[in-house]
């Protein structure tokens, strides 16, 4: 793999991907590459940001208010959990249960736990639930990682 890089003034960013033959690799890295401008808009102290994806380590709805949590701040998101469901479609965030979305590029190990649960360890060392319905979907991240 070569990789070229150049600064071209007035222009916005362009991402060029050439490949001899498309495969799980160009497909993963595509992907990562869309999924970097992909933002949220959370508020905290007053003030309204943009986070990028790659910042979330996880969203969670608590008593019905929804938290953007990244490596050292805590968001609130005005929208719903629909809004994030349909924003985060082919990404690493997956929705691990009915109140969570956990963005897997952070995971950094899962452990079972009891009751068919699954516990994931992030790597700022955040450690979430994964209930019993969405194991199929985290197993399948996690394997995806793997490879």
């Amino acid at each position: 793999m070569r990789v070229e890089q150049r600064q071209v003034k007035d222009q916005p960013l362009t991402v060029i991907v050439e490949y001899p033959e498309y495969d799980r690799t160009v497909d993963s890295l595509i992907k990562k590459i869309k999924n970097m401008s992909i933002s949220f808009t959370g508020k905290s102290d007053g003030k309204t940001v943009s986070i990028d994806m790659p910042s979330v380590y996880y969203i969670e709805n608590v008593e019905r208010k929804i938290f953007i949590y990244t490596g050292n701040e805590v968001y609130r998101y005005d929208g719903s959990m629909s809004d994030i469901d349909a924003a985060i479609v082919d990404t690493d965030i997956v929705r691990i249960s009915r109140t969570c979305f956990m963005n897997a590029g952070h995971l950094k190990e899962i452990m079972q736990i009891k009751n068919s649960h699954l516990e994931a360890v992030l790597d700022n060392d955040e450690k979430l639930i994964v209930s019993r319905k969405y194991l199929k979907d985290i197993k399948r991240i996690f394997r995806r990682k793997l490879i």
